[in-house]
């Protein structure tokens, strides 16, 4: 079957929970400050993504299209946090879903953290002055042909999001150690006429007034893991 053949899944709250994964610890926190990130990403790394995406697992057809998130750890209070967009419901991709702040490399792009950098300058305003690049993992390719590179990235505030309202209906922040901790990755297993797919969901519930929960789901939530794996190596 190949990866254009594969079904988009339509409501992925509807899915089925089939587990989660308690029973893996979660990253230590003494690894997720700003100093032992440094460290991590400065190592020689020779780590394989466990998640690499639909795209990857199944036939291909359609020709791959070069992308690129910034996974960026917003430094605050002593603590990281990762900043994440919700995009705006009228796209015709990915309309509605939590994801980081990213898109598809233009020609002039010369690497990925170019991209990822200035994707999400205008996507939310963040300027580059504010933003420290510690590395990059693996890449993942979606159902949808992308190959995303993520960029991981340490943003020093203070800085002024600017929204791009065409395609960002908001920008929030999760704190980093509730990501890193396993017990919160939720695994679906969506069924369909000859297969199925499986995914990871991280809902997150905002301790604002609103308490609005957060849906995160499919490639932004299996980059979130690769960065648990990596950082659990």
């Amino acid at each position: 079957m190949s990866a254009l053949s594969l079904p988009r899944i339509p409501d992925p709250r509807a899915i089925p929970v089939a587990g989660d994964d308690h029973h893996l610890a979660p990253v230590d926190p003494s690894m997720l400050t700003v100093d032992s990130l440094r460290r991590r990403f400065g190592q020689a790394q020779d780590f394989s993504a466990p998640i690499p995406g639909d795209g990857a697992l199944a036939g291909v057809e359609r020709e791959a299209s070069p992308a690129a998130v910034l996974v960026g750890l917003v430094e605050r209070d002593n603590a990281l946090h990762v900043l994440l967009t919700r995009r705006t419901e009228h796209l015709r991709d990915h309309a509605g879903q939590i994801s980081f702040p990213g898109g598809r490399a233009e020609p002039e792009d010369d690497s990925a953290v170019t991209t990822a950098l200035r994707e999400a300058r205008e996507e939310v305003g963040l300027e580059p002055a504010h933003v420290e690049v510690l590395g990059r993992l693996p890449q993942y390719t979606t159902i949808t042909r992308y190959v995303v590179t993520p960029v991981v990235a340490i943003i020093h505030p203070p800085m002024d999001l600017r929204l791009d309202a065409h395609e960002v209906a908001e920008a929030f922040e999760v704190p980093l150690p509730y990501l890193m901790t396993p017990a919160h990755h939720r695994r679906h297993v969506f069924q369909f006429n000859g297969g199925q797919r499986q995914f990871l969901s991280m809902p997150w519930r905002s301790p604002t007034a609103q308490e609005r929960e957060y849906f995160i789901w499919g490639a932004t939530a299996a980059m979130l893991r690769n960065l648990y794996h990596f950082l659990q190596r």
